[in-house]
């Protein structure tokens, strides 16, 4: 069963795609042409809407994610476009479709997902793990869905005591272990395995030492701001003295709005040293003197005019780890971010000190990496 979406004229979905591309800095790039076939032009005018409103980026792509996700799955299971707004029956069914029971699936084939509804989400490349969901994906995307209806200021039962009492016993019959996005953290030594895998001149190897650098120097960049960092987020600094009392490079990275900043702050981070070599050695190799910083490199080695993909930077990060010879599933961009904060951890920098550049809001999710770190050879855990 394939994901077949009401058949739009061709005009419509080239309309819609170019709509699409002129937010794709906040879109999956990889998705562009499956969402304008799959998206209506009021989705897509609720996207431009939103982009204009000024709504922070991550949230606009996990928002523009989400809702390609729920209209192909909403094909693959009623046959219709989704429906605004979503009756009550069609937000449980989405919960009964995606919070199961492993274990009741045994023996009952027709619990959780239909085979040729989770089938056709599959061949559209809109579904890729097995199993059930994630509570917290369940999650989200309902209250993506929410938001999505408000925007068209309509109404929903997303409040119904129904639906609330159906992820509960859902989530209650099918519980998960809650998981690490990278399982290790990218540490120094592991750092220094990576760019051993990079250190030669070609356009590849210097691209990603230099992604590898700059994102976790940075502070532990998400995939999402090394994708999309331009050429003209960087200002160069004056040098910074090193140990010796040689000059140092030195630039800023002007995040704008991130994910924990509020409306209208200018996130700032530094760079100093080694990731500013390697940041201006990508830069003049690939010679980019505007637009975006990363960008892909095809087989013939032309660099493309367009920002990577986030995804392209997790697949980056694994397979310079797969290079190093370290098992690839321990391993993600997310370990970048961690591993900033674990590193600093064990080379004595004070968690604040590592949260003015990791940006962290949250002193408990800082400390959740910068405690592991220490706990083990702290002195808590020699009172005996």
């Amino acid at each position: 069963m394939d994901i077949i979406a009401p058949k739009s004229a061709p005009d419509a979905v080239a309309r819609r795609a170019e709509t699409l591309d002129t937010i794709a800095a906040v879109l999956p790039i990889d998705r562009r042409d499956k969402l304008a076939e799959i998206l209506s032009d009021q989705d897509v005018e609720t996207l431009r809407h939103l982009v204009n409103e000024g709504m922070g980026d991550n949230t606009l792509r996990a928002l523009a994610s989400d809702l390609g996700y729920l209209e192909a799955w909403c094909l693959a299971a009623t046959g219709r476009s989704l429906p605004w707004p979503a009756p009550e029956a069609l937000l449980l069914k989405f919960v009964a479709h995606h919070l199961w029971d492993p274990a009741r699936r045994e023996t009952d084939p027709e619990h959780g997902m239909p085979a040729a509804v989770e089938q056709s989400l599959r061949d559209g490349g809109f579904l890729r793990s097995a199993g059930p969901h994630a509570p917290d994906t369940v999650r989200r995307r309902l209250a993506n869905w929410s938001t999505l209806t408000k925007w068209r200021s309509l109404g929903g039962a997303f409040a119904s005591p129904a639906l609330k009492s159906a992820i509960r016993l859902a989530i209650r019959a099918a519980p998960r272990q809650r998981l690490r996005k990278s399982a290790k953290a990218v540490t120094g030594d592991v750092m220094a395995k990576l760019l051993a895998t990079c250190g030669g001149d070609s356009l590849r190897d210097l691209r990603d030492r230099a992604i590898l650098m700059v994102a976790f120097a940075s502070g532990g960049r998400r995939r999402s701001e090394v994708a999309g960092l331009r050429k003209e987020q960087l200002t160069i600094e004056p040098p910074v003295a090193g140990e010796d009392g040689s000059p140092l490079p030195s630039l800023s990275i002007h995040l704008g709005r991130t994910k924990n900043s509020g409306a209208g702050q200018d996130e700032v981070v530094y760079l100093t040293g080694r990731p500013v070599e390697a940041l201006n050695a990508w830069l003049a190799a690939a010679k980019i003197g505007s637009g975006s910083v990363f960008r892909a490199i095809d087989r013939w080695g032309n660099v493309s005019k367009r920002a990577l993909d986030p995804k392209a930077v997790n697949d980056i990060v694994k397979r310079r780890v797969a290079m190093a010879g370290l098992e690839v599933r321990e391993f993600s961009a997310h370990g970048l971010r961690s591993g900033y904060l674990t590193e600093a951890a064990n080379r004595g920098i004070p968690l604040p000190e590592a949260m003015e550049q990791s940006r962290h809001r949250s002193v408990q999710q800082a400390s959740s990496y910068y405690n592991s770190a220490t706990r083990r050879s702290g002195r808590a855990s020699r009172m005996l």
